[in-house]
C-alpha cells in the first residue's frame, strides 16, 4: 500500500482486497436541497447541481459530459476546481477496474447505460418529506448487492449526490448522533449554520421532532436523500468486502446499517476517502464513526499540492475534497499496483483533455 494512503484503525481488510477482482459502482442521486443557495459547491450555480451526478457518470464513461456543454465545477475565488470524477476516471483507467452506474434518483438521467434502483429525485429536506419509499429503495439496493457480489470479490461503492453532506447531517441527527458541525462540505467555508437551520426546519416540518431518535427509514424519508438507503442496501446485500468510497456522507450509510440491522458486522466494510476529508478542520469523520462502530477508514493523498493545475491545487485549499468515489478508486488502483503518483499525472492529463 502506497505511503500516500493513511490508515485510521485496523488494516485487516487490506489482504482481502489485494489481488481481488474489483467492481466499482457509482450511485448517483439528487435532491432539491442542493438548490438552496450557499449549501453546496457541487456546481457553478444551485440550478446546475441537478446536472452534476449525470455529468460525473458521463465523464467516467465517455470522458466528457453529454447532458450539458460543460462539466459542473466548484468555483472558489473565481478559480474552478474540477469534479473528483476525473480522479475516479484516471484511477479506473489505469487499473482497468470495471465500473457500473446505478441511478438512485438523479434529477437528470445520464447518457450512459445504468442500473435503475429508483428513478425519482429527493425533495428538499426543509419540507420534512424528502424521500419517497426509502424502504423500497433499500430493498432494491439489497437485491443489487446480492447480484453484484456474485460477479466480483470486492465491491467499491462511490456516490455523486450534491448537498449530500447536508442530507447526511439530517439523517444522522434524526437518528440521535452528535453531528452538529461535524459533516464536511465542498467549499473551504463549510456552511454549518445554514446546514443546521435547514435540518431543523425540516425536522419541524416533518412533525417528528418530539419522536427522536427516528428509525433509519423515518430519518431518510424526512431528512435524507435516495443515495443513503440505496448504498446501505447494496452493502447489506453484498457477500464480499465493501469499500464505501466517499466522505462523511458514508457515515450516514454506516449509521443507517447499524440502526436497520443491529447485528450487522463492519469487519468487511471500510470507508475510503481523500486526505482532504480525513484532515478537514471543518468536520470530523473520525468522531462520527466512533459513535457508530469500529469502522476502518483509509485516506488517500493524491499529491495535488505539487500539481501545476490550479484547479487541482484548489483541493488542498479546501475545495471539493471528495466525490464520485475518488478516494476508494485511488485505493483500489493502488492495490492493483498503480502508484498514487501515476494517478495524479493521469488526472492532470485528463484535466487538460476535458476542461
Amino acid at each position: 500500500m502506497d505511503q500516500a494512503i493513511k490508515s485510521y484503525g485496523s488494516q485487516k481488510i487490506i489482504p482481502k482486497l489485494q489481488n481481488s477482482d474489483t467492481l466499482f459502482v457509482c450511485v448517483i442521486a439528487s435532491t432539491l436541497t442542493s438548490r438552496i443557495p450557499g449549501i453546496t459547491g457541487a456546481g457553478a450555480s444551485p440550478e446546475l447541481t441537478d446536472y452534476t451526478p449525470a455529468a460525473d457518470a458521463e465523464l467516467i464513461v465517455h470522458g466528457e459530459p453529454r447532458c450539458l456543454p460543460e462539466i459542473p465545477q466548484t468555483l472558489v475565488d473565481g478559480q474552478a476546481a474540477p469534479t473528483p470524477a476525473v480522479i475516479t476516471k484516471a484511477s479506473l483507467e489505469l487499473s482497468k477496474i470495471p465500473f457500473l452506474i446505478a441511478d438512485a434518483g438523479a434529477a437528470i438521467k445520464p447518457n450512459v447505460p445504468y442500473i435503475n434502483i429508483n428513478h425519482k429525485e429527493g425533495q428538499s429536506i426543509s419540507t420534512g418529506n424528502a424521500v419517497e419509499n426509502p424502504e423500497e429503495i433499500y430493498n432494491k439496493g439489497k437485491i443489487l448487492g446480492e447480484t453484484l457480489s456474485k460477479l466480483t470479490s470486492h465491491l467499491i461503492i462511490g456516490e455523486s449526490t450534491p448537498a449530500g453532506t447536508t442530507t447526511a447531517l439530517g439523517v444522522l441527527a434524526a437518528m440521535g448522533y452528535d453531528v452538529w458541525g461535524k459533516l464536511s462540505g465542498s467549499t473551504p467555508e463549510n456552511p454549518h449554520t445554514l446546514k443546521r437551520q435547514t435540518v431543523e426546519k425540516g425536522l419541524e416540518a416533518s412533525g417528528l421532532s418530539d419522536q427522536l431518535p427516528l428509525d433509519p427509514f423515518q430519518a431518510v424519508q424526512a431528512l435524507g436523500d435516495p443515495m443513503i438507503p440505496a448504498v446501505a442496501g447494496i452493502t447489506a446485500g453484498s457477500t464480499v468486502p465493501v469499500t464505501l468510497a466517499g466522505g462523511t456522507q458514508m457515515t450516514a450509510v454506516c449509521a443507517f446499517l447499524k440502526e436497520a440491522l443491529p447485528d450487522f458486522s463492519f469487519d468487511d466494510v471500510c470507508i475510503t476517502t481523500t486526505i482532504f476529508v480525513a484532515t478537514d478542520e471543518t468536520s470530523d469523520i473520525h468522531y462520527i464513526t466512533k459513535q457508530i462502530a469500529p469502522i476502518n477508514i483509509f485516506a488517500v493523498d493524491p499529491g495535488f499540492g505539487k500539481s501545476e493545475n490550479l484547479g487541482l491545487k484548489n483541493y488542498v485549499n479546501g475545495a471539493v475534497k471528495e466525490g464520485a468515489g475518488a478516494g476508494g478508486a485511488m485505493l483500489a488502483a493502488n492495490l492493483k499496483g498503480v502508484s498514487i503518483e501515476e494517478i495524479r499525472i493521469k488526472t492532470e492529463e485528463l484535466c487538460k483533455q476535458i476542461f
